[in-house]
């Protein structure tokens, strides 16, 4: 497994190879950025999305969490690192998508649906217990049509990417940029064991990428 000593070669390798190969894009970079795309990840070491998409460095700006999840809008005072990262790219950056990507075998997503974890009054766990709280309304509808079936970890899964985009539309900047056609919410789902892209369509229903 790769440790930090590892990493540290990994750079040498890059600074020596994939650097100097697209030394100009970097310059450029160093002038600033300009994605036409945010992506809202898993933290997963699985799923990263510049290699699942194989973008160039510049092209994603990505934001990930544990079950790649958006918190409802709110004004309360706090640390909003998600909210911030979704305030930056739409109402700075400007992009004109953003894409909520949900995994197979969401560690978060298994722990929502199972309440996996123990309370913070009780140890461990407190942070991710609150966090996928966020999908307890989520879990109550998987439960009750998968019941403990095969299929209701998928579903729990795929409900993580619709909770996000229903999220997403309770803040006013993005509600006004998608309503005004400049902005677009997409939905996907990649599939680890099998390295399948599947993309939401507008029924809420997850196909496979063509």
């Amino acid at each position: 497994m790769t440790d930090f000593s590892d990493m540290v070669k990994g750079y040498g390798r890059f600074r020596e190879q994939s650097w100097i190969e697209q030394r100009e894009r970097w310059e450029e970079l160093g002038r600033g950025q300009s994605p036409k795309v945010m992506v809202i990840a898993c933290s997963d070491s699985r799923v990263d999305p510049m290699q699942i998409f194989d973008v160039a460095p510049g092209e994603i700006f990505a934001v990930r969490n544990v079950a790649n999840l958006v918190p409802p809008y709110e004004t309360s005072k706090g640390y909003h690192g998600v909210s911030a990262a979704i305030e930056f790219a739409v109402t700075q950056l400007e992009v004109p998508e953003v894409v909520v990507l949900g995994h197979g075998s969401c560690g978060g997503c298994a722990a929502a649906l199972s309440g996996g974890f123990a309370n913070a009054e009780h140890g461990a766990g407190g942070f991710i217990s609150d966090w996928v709280g966020l999908l307890d309304e989520a879990r109550d509808k998987v439960k009750a049509e998968f019941g403990d079936s095969p299929e209701a970890k998928t579903e729990m899964e795929h409900e993580a990417v619709r909770v996000s985009l229903k999220n997403l539309m309770t803040f006013p900047f993005v509600a006004e940029r998608v309503e005004a056609g400049s902005l677009k919410l997409r939905g996907a789902y990649f599939a680890i064991a099998d390295g399948v892209l599947h993309v939401m369509d507008d029924d809420g229903t997850f196909k496979p990428a063509a």
